[in-house]
């Protein structure tokens, strides 16, 4: 028998039975409130030890999940020391060190491990240690290390392009951060760039960099696209890490120009270069940071992938690629089904699927009748969840509030509340509204969580979360953008990506990665409700799956007939009118640049994944519009996503003007005339350059927004002018819909939409200012995508943010402040002066505490 068929004979027929009980045993630690209590079942330790020794030595991801069971089981469960310290020996040779120090921690495993081996397994512990451990170069020190992460290290240092996919848990953040502040501290790069998908994470690398860095050193930590910044590292000053949204990485190659290069690149979550809208802007982010630099050290990212080789296609000739793949289990994930038991609604059976089997855990008895689904999601999270730790997953904002309330009424009172959750409670009426859901919540430990929420608002309860304070946190879709939160457990029915689209197997198993993080737990759960139901879960409960890359581009390019009819008449009609112009724009832009570039796309390293005569249609198509537009292709390489055709309408939208050409511009953001500017510019972005906004008087709606967010009003201001506007014109209104709103409209009008488009209009413009003679209305100071992602207009509030300061923090010193023109250091000696009275400030105690961690006071 080979060693591969004893493995599978083990987990098959010669342990089955034993593994299934101690799943059980094991599960129901993690779950509160089962009934009846599970007798505890005779395991034969030295056996199951033995066979998970074995099992330790495959390669497939199912017998070390099964390794890694008895492991776990052993420590958690063994009732004599030599079988914890056993189950801790089976750890180490799964290389999970981390699990073994988290045993440590929590007093599982006594002091003194190697004392109690053997001699020959002592030897055999500390070859494992030496063998699983890396050389940080710039401190000396040896890093201990899993296989992937080992082999991701070394591929690292000989690779000028490296993809990296590992399950969700597996410790791909900590290590990329540990590898890229070691290359940054040994000079192998002076500029790097941390690439996420979404603000959130960009918020969350950000702080995490700087924590381990500390204030003071030769490494800089920003997320600002300026060229101050950029031009000191180039000149041999601070070395600097920025942390980017695609969308920031563009902006900052716009300011720069053909300055613009960096030395490393590092693409988080990597796999969204397929996103729908936004993976296109991803590509050509990468595209362009390698044009500018063909030499550029590249590492992607990504959960598990199928295929993590595909992001490698594109690189440069001659330069070194290397895929590094894993499926090693770091954690146990349990899925747990949940039904109700037949004629009894407060009674609710849980299995846990091992394998191919259904392992019953006992009942869970809730409080009340869970009529509808969020009352499931809340009764069952607050039952089962009773320990903390637990996460709530939802489809909506809207729903994070209604299921987060009903969690909080189920839980008693505290005789007196937390001083952490109080400071949040006040954080959140001071900074967003009195009456502001999240409040009263967090002062009973629990809190929900989505994307368009300030940074600081979502941070700080994330890092209560962590701490255990905030017990039950609801969450969107935000935990699939890769917001490193773990948990105990997450309690889920009927996920969703987007409101219509059943949530596929990877982002399933993508958001389930967050129950059970590596180092923080041994074991996450995963509790799904109503598991038979097909319109909660049409294709059943997901199995483990992978995620299968493909670019945006490639897969609009597959669609040949279509995405050519749209080309062809691309610059004919109405694109209001056009259902496929969502669908096609964004790629239809990208190839149209390409082909200005290159002059066919099938000189583009794209071709070699499509079919010829498809790229000789497309090429015919692309050359028709090339041949109309007479703005150069720099420019138009400017602004992913927007399409040079309707850019040279907006162009010649300007040429026919016949008023005042100032009329065109936008007024300083100050200035009375500004909103009517601002109604006046959208209107024409959406008659010539791309229907992005809407009539008049949807677009005066977003006026309101625009100047608001660029006057630099707080959130709590905009969402003041909001209700006293739907009480002005007499139109009714929910407060919590109103806030959700709001932030919303920050987030896709303000911060999305409007710099997105309105930088190109302001480009456009300013050609044809050149082109009349008119260079002196032309303003080089900020542009306006920078000021509309940050939600500046002053110097004084940028130099704020500069500093590091989050936007709620930043916008609350400014409205202190006499001065709209104070440079950096103006606002730390501002700082300086009143650091013995911010509390006189009346700033609440968390943003107060910002302050004093991003300026420490002077020794």
């Amino acid at each position: 028998m080979s060693l591969a068929d004893l493995q599978s004979w083990l987990r098959n027929e010669g342990i089955r039975d034993d593994l299934n009980a101690i799943t059980r045993m094991t599960v129901r630690t993690e779950i509160a409130n089962l009934q009846p209590d599970l007798i505890k079942l005779d395991i034969d330790w030295s056996r199951l030890l033995l066979a998970g020794s074995i099992l330790a030595r495959s390669d497939q991801r199912v017998d070390q999940e099964a390794a890694l069971r008895i492991a776990t089981g052993a420590i958690g469960l063994g009732s004599e020391q030599a079988i914890v310290d056993a189950g801790a020996v089976l750890l180490g040779k799964l290389s999970n060190f981390r699990a073994v120090l988290l045993a440590g921690k929590r007093k599982l495993l006594a002091e003194d491990l190697d004392g109690r081996l053997g001699v020959a397994l002592r030897l055999e512990a500390q070859r494992r240690e030496m063998e699983r451990s890396v050389l940080v170069e710039s401190s000396g020190e040896w890093l201990q290390v899993n296989d992937f992460q080992q082999r991701f290290w070394t591929s690292a240092k000989e690779h000028n392009w490296l993809s990296a996919s590992a399950p969700t848990a597996s410790g791909k953040t900590f290590l990329v951060l540990q590898w890229l502040l070691d290359q940054m501290r040994v000079g192998a790069a002076a500029i790097a760039v941390y690439l996420a998908p979404t603000r959130a994470l960009v918020s969350e690398i950000e702080t995490n960099l700087q924590a381990l860095l500390g204030k003071d050193g030769p490494i800089e930590v920003s997320s600002l696209p300026l060229r101050e910044k950029f031009d000191e590292a180039r000149s041999g000053g601070r070395r600097l890490i920025l942390v980017f949204t695609q969308e920031r990485l563009h902006l900052l190659a716009n300011v720069l120009g053909v300055d613009f290069s960096v030395d490393l690149l590092i693409v988080d979550e990597a796999h969204k270069i397929g996103d729908n809208q936004r993976g296109v802007i991803l590509q050509e982010a990468i595209e362009r940071a390698t044009r500018a630099n063909p030499e550029v050290k590249i590492v992607f990212i990504s959960p598990a992938t199928q295929n993590p080789e595909e992001l490698l296609s594109d690189a440069p000739d001659g330069i070194e690629t290397v895929a590094v793949d894993s499926d090693t289990p770091t954690v146990l994930q349990n899925v747990i089904l949940a039904e109700q038991v037949a004629r009894k609604p407060k009674l609710w059976s849980l299995t846990v699927r091992q394998q191919d089997d259904l392992l019953p855990l006992g009942t869970l008895q809730l409080s009340s009748t869970p009529q509808g689904v969020r009352k499931r999601l809340a009764f069952i999270a607050a039952a089962a969840g009773q320990r903390g730790g637990t996460l709530v997953y939802v489809n909506g904002a809207g729903e994070s509030e209604e299921v987060a309330d009903l969690i909080s009424q189920l839980l008693p009172a505290p005789d007196e509340i937390d001083g952490e959750l109080a400071d949040l409670a006040d954080l959140a009426r001071k900074g967003v509204h009195p009456k502001f859901r999240l409040a009263p919540l967090v002062e009973r430990g629990v809190a929900f969580h989505f994307g368009n929420m300030p940074s600081l608002i979502r941070l700080e309860i994330e890092r209560l979360f962590r701490s255990g304070k905030i017990r039950f946190l609801v969450c969107t879709s935000t935990l699939i953008e890769g917001v490193n939160l773990s948990c105990r457990t997450i309690v889920l029915r009927g996920p969703r990506k987007g409101r219509d689209h059943p949530m596929e197997a990877p982002d399933f198993w993508n958001l389930a990665g967050r129950a059970g993080r590596w180092g923080d737990e041994f074991q996450g759960n995963i509790i799904c409700i109503n598991p038979d139901d097909t319109t909660a879960w049409p294709t059943g409960v997901p199995l483990r799956a992978r995620y299968p890359i493909k670019r945006e581009s490639d897969a609009v390019l597959e669609l040949g007939e279509e995405l050519g009819e749209y080309l062809a008449v691309r610059d004919a009609v109405d694109l209001s009118t056009l259902e496929a112009a969502d669908k096609f724009e964004q790629v239809g832009a990208y190839l149209l640049t390409t082909f200005m570039r290159l002059g066919s796309i099938s000189a583009a390293k794209l071709a070699k994944r499509h079919d010829e005569a498809t790229l000789v249609k497309i090429d015919k198509a692309l050359g028709k519009l090339a041949a109309q537009i007479d703005i150069g292709v720099d420019l138009a390489s400017r602004h992913p996503g927007v399409s040079a055709v309707g850019m040279q309408r907006l162009l010649d939208s300007f040429r026919s003007y016949t008023g005042d050409i100032e009329n065109l511009l936008p007024a300083e953001v100050a200035s009375v005339d500004s909103f009517d500017r601002f109604v006046a510019i959208m209107g024409r972005i959406h008659t010539h350059l791309f229907p992005a906004f809407g009539a008049e008087n949807v677009n005066r709606r977003y006026a309101v927004v625009v100047t608001s967010w660029l006057q630099g009003l707080s959130l709590a201001a905009m969402i003041r002018r909001n209700i006293e506007w739907h009480q002005r014109v007499g139109r009714s209104f929910g407060l919590p819909a109103l806030i959700r709103d709001t932030m919303d409209l920050v987030e896709q009008i303000a911060r999305f939409k409007a710099p997105k488009y309105f930088s190109a209009y302001m480009d456009i413009l300013h050609l044809h200012l050149r082109e009349i003679g008119r260079e002196d209305l032309i303003d080089t100071s900020l542009d306006i995508g920078t000021q509309l992602e940050f939600g500046v207009s002053s110097t004084t509030l940028l130099s704020l943010m500069e500093l590091g300061f989050s936007r709620m923090t930043a916008v609350s010193l400014y409205e202190k402040t006499a001065r709209d023109d104070l440079t950096r250091d103006e606002c730390v000696d501002w700082i300086d002066e009143r650091r013995d009275r911010l509390e006189a400030l009346d700033l609440p105690s968390i943003i107060i505490r910002e302050i004093r961690e991003r300026l420490p006071a002077a020794d």
